[in-house]
């Protein structure tokens, strides 16, 4: 079952496969039906295993940061100190729970595949008709399908009767595709357009159908998108990337550091042990330990207000990935359209004399009431009674009933009121249907189908006046019309009548009456156009990927605003025969890509991302989740989306509404960007601690600090304000910039800030032990550096909020809780300083009035600095 020739079902006879596969259209023996079942095994998904608590747990504690946290810990307890070694492992702990709570809720993606497929199959074996179990499926197998079935298998039909089958999961195309047992296809024939196949997990909409199957199981083109999402590995987000390597930084900086001290004070003649507790001191002061955890309950906080803007977070990880895409790809069905068919259009006899067709929006009941009557009764489509917003069969028909509804008629009462006394059922080779109807005492015969069907049967053509002969001119008119219609991307279906003496006992579609015609579409959703052009303003791009049809996709993409001039559109066909360089060169421009197979999507993502994008992918049929899962974020419809997709995404908009996108990008850069300013904060904090013991070490003074201060400010003075920093409200300028590049977390400015807002610190901070250990002692010296550290710190988180308006400036909105932050760590601050048990553990010393007034005007050293800075333009 594995070459590529076999592969191609779609482009050989029933013959030739019938006779492959070892089989006929009487079945397969139970025996021959065993042997194949051993031989391919069942008809199922596999399922991928979940990954252990353990293997969480050990992924968590060989990160590069947690890492040089565990070093630390374990340097504390050998040092005996206890309280240092304790709260670092509090922190780790933290963070590993956390994380693996979130991994927890991974997708099951290959396990909803699974559940997908029908339990039961109805099949021929031995002549005989028998209901088994779907995964007892096994190729060469007779399978029976009628109307609402779901395909169990991919079958090569070999028996049509008038069958339809929807394949939007699959394929992305909204219309049931009319299937046709008889056709051979070209083996390079897309999968939306293999009229000849039923591919498992579609569902039968109309008609019936026998088929022989010729894929199981994972071999099946569901089982294809399991692969390729098997194929997706767990990958890092942006934030998770910049994060890793600063750990890696880090974490080379504090073993260069830890050498370059034990060498300066062997050079000066230390003792070991206290070289060892600088060293402690050194690598706690190097690393943020409070940054993994920061970000963790920043992203869990943007993630609660991001659900109630109807986004929901899957990841924690990815919260702030949106933020900083730089384009959207997003299916068309049911993402950017209603996944509702529409009539948009209606033309009859004035409308073909004038040359236009008329807009539903400005039509008079009056004028087009034969087609509304036509399009009500000539259905074999019903509303359905539980949620009127969906239809029961075939959604063209659907858009009939909307039709009548819009023009105050309602089809159950029509079908009352106007009984069916005949019908001639649609079918694929007359590409049109006939319905008999008693109207007032008259028995009118209503005809809807392609319009090039219809037109030939014609005599006549209904006027306001009445009826009169059809003319050359007037099939002219209409063919434009239609043609018109076509090039709009739209759905065009005609309408034609016959009055009948009698209930007809046979064929009544001659000698018609042309109605006129109507033309519909899937339409846009209309909040999307704002949408699209907020994002556009805030630098990023859409692009629409569907399996549609390319006039379709583009009339969409046009009526949105993602396809304008100077852009180009991509058909699948045209995609397979790009190389990936070719591809890499025109995705810039390229804003739709039409009739793509769930691989080529794929390519596209990559592609996007190989051109240094990051990407997001809107979805919601299984078709979808290869791309949700390879993108840097997938977004999944919550309404009308697969379970599967659903799984394979990070993100799951519970409106299905594309302008959620928008709230969630706004929400995103808040995150990205009040990120930036807790690392921004806290790497400050960490380079003046890590210049004030360097310049102490190489003056050979005395240390600073003690481990246990340089603990405590990082994990006590730093936290509270980091975590109000966190939830900073938006900056007013916030969707007016550019996105982010992937990798620019610590951009060039963030840096600059982190070194100079350092240095301010680190003077203020030796200046402070200068003054207390030359007018008093080490002691004094190590608390006035610990307390201008401590305060200069807590005032320098309202620097962050703004790295161009001044502290005093308004606009960017209050924070109420940086200032409670503030009170709080102000508070503990001074209970340690003041109260004797604490302050005898911290080995702190009691200052003077004129010491506190030296602490005082240092501590606010800083915000003077940042302040002239910003002043003078010069804060990066």
């Amino acid at each position: 079952m594995g070459s590529n020739k076999e592969r191609l079902w779609h482009a050989q006879s029933q013959e030739e496969i019938i006779e492959k596969l070892q089989t006929s259209k009487e079945g397969l023996s139970e025996s021959e039906a065993n042997k194949r079942l051993v031989e391919y095994g069942k008809n199922e998904l596999r399922q991928i295993k979940a990954k252990s608590i353990w293997a969480m747990l050990v992924e968590q504690l060989t990160d590069p940061m947690i890492l040089i946290l565990l070093a630390a810990c374990i340097l504390s307890f050998v040092m005996h100190e206890i309280v240092e070694g304790s709260v670092i492992i509090f922190i780790v702990i933290l963070n590993a729970v956390i994380s693996i709570v979130q991994e927890k809720k991974a997708q099951g993606s290959l396990e909803a595949l699974r559940k997908m497929n029908s339990p039961t199959a109805r099949v021929k074996r031995e002549g005989k008709e028998e209901l088994v179990p779907a995964s007892m499926l096994v190729p060469g197998d007779i399978v029976l399908l009628d109307d609402g079935a779901m395909v169990p298998a991919d079958l090569r039909l070999i028996q049509t009767s008038n069958l339809k089958i929807q394949e939007a999961s699959l394929t992305g195309e909204s219309v049931p595709v009319e299937k046709d047992a008889g056709e051979v296809c070209l083996e390079d024939c897309p999968l939306g357009d293999r009229i000849n196949m039923a591919y498992s997990s579609s569902i039968v909409s109309y008609g019936r159908s026998v088929g022989v199957v010729v894929e199981t199981g994972m071999n099946t083109e569901v089982g294809n998108i399991a692969n390729l999402l098997k194929s997706q590995d767990e990958f890092d987000t942006p934030l998770k990337r910049k994060l890793a390597a600063v750990g890696k930084t880090l974490s080379i900086v504090g073993i260069l550091l830890c050498v370059i001290i034990f060498v300066i004070g062997l050079f000066y003649g230390k003792p070991i042990l206290p070289l060892f507790m600088t060293a402690i001191s050194l690598a706690v002061a190097v690393i943020p330990e409070g940054l993994p955890a920061t970000a963790t309950i920043v992203m869990a906080l943007g993630v609660q207000r991001m659900a109630k803007r109807n986004a929901l977070i899957r990841k924690l990880p990815a919260v702030e990935t949106l933020g900083s895409a730089s384009v959207i790809c997003s299916d068309k069905t049911g993402t950017l359209t209603l996944n509702k068919m529409n009539v948009t259009q209606l033309a009859v006899a004035e409308d073909f004399e004038k040359g236009q067709a008329c807009s539903v929006a400005v039509a008079e009941a009056k004028k087009y009431k034969d087609i509304i009557y036509g399009g009500a009764l000539c259905n074999d489509a019903s509303l359905n009674p539980e949620n009127p917003d969906t239809v029961i069969g075939d959604p063209t028909e659907g858009a009939f009933i909307y039709l009548a509804d819009y023009f105050g008629e309602n089809q159950t009462v029509l079908k009352a009121k106007y009984p069916r006394l005949f019908e001639q059922p649609f079918d694929s080779v007359r590409k049109m249907m006939t319905t008999v109807h008693d109207i007032d005492g008259e028995v009118i015969a209503y005809v809807k189908g392609a319009v090039d069907e219809v037109l030939p049967l014609c005599t006549s053509i209904a006027t306001a006046e009445g009826e009169r002969p059809i003319t050359e001119n007037d099939i002219i008119r209409i063919k434009n019309i239609f043609h018109e219609m076509s090039e709009q991307a739209l759905r065009v279906l005609g309408f034609a009548k016959r009055s009948l003496p009698k209930v007809p006992d046979g064929d009544v579609e001659n000698e018609l009456t042309f109605i006129g015609v109507v033309g519909m579409i899937d339409p846009p959703r209309k909040e999307v156009i704002e949408a699209i052009r907020t994002c556009k303003t805030a630098g990023i791009r859409t692009v629409m990927i569907t399996g549609d049809h390319r006039l379709t996709a583009l009339a969409i993409a046009s009526e949105l605003g993602i396809f304008e001039e100077g852009n180009i559109v991509v058909s699948g066909d045209e995609l397979n025969k790009m190389s990936d360089g070719e591809l890499d060169k025109i995705v810039a421009k390229a804003t739709v890509f039409a009739r793509v197979s769930p691989n080529d999507k794929l390519r596209i993502i990559a592609s996007l991302k190989r051109n240094g994008e990051v990407a997001a992918m809107t979805g919601d049929g299984v078709n979808d989740s290869p791309a949700l899962k390879a993108a840097d974020i997938g977004v999944a419809m919550g309404i009308t989306g697969t379970d599967v997709a659903k799984d394979a995404s990070d993100m799951i908009l519970l409106d299905d509404n594309f302008t959620t996108i928008v709230a969630a990008v706004k929400e995103g850069r808040r995150i990205y960007r009040n990120i930036q300013k807790v690392i921004q904060f806290l790497l400050s904090g960490n380079l003046a601690e890590l210049l004030t013991i360097m310049i102490a070490t190489v003056l050979n003074w005395d240390s600073p600090f003690l481990a246990i201060h340089i603990l405590w400010i990082n994990l006590v003075t730093d936290t509270l304000p980091a975590l109000a920093l966190g939830i900073d409200p938006p900056g007013r300028n916030i969707m007016k910039h550019q996105p982010v590049q992937s990798g620019t977390l610590f951009e060039k400015g963030l840096v600059y800030r982190v070194i100079v807002h350092g240095m301010f610190i680190t003077v203020a901070t030796v200046l402070a032990y200068r003054i207390g250990y030359s007018s008093v002692n080490h002691a004094a010296g190590q608390t006035m550096a610990f307390s201008v550290l401590a305060l200069s710190q807590i005032l320098h988180a309202f620097n962050q909020r703004s790295n161009t308006d001044s502290i005093f400036a308004k606009g960017n909105g209050q924070n109420m809780y940086l200032y409670g932050a503030t009170l709080i760590t102000a508070a503990l601050l001074f209970v340690i300083l003041f109260i004797p048990v604490l302050r005898e553990i911290f080995q702190f010393a009691v200052l003077s009035e004129t010491q506190w007034l030296w602490v005082i005007a240092l501590s606010l050293l800083p915000i003077a600095g940042v302040e002239i800075c910003k002043l003078l333009k010069i804060n990066g």
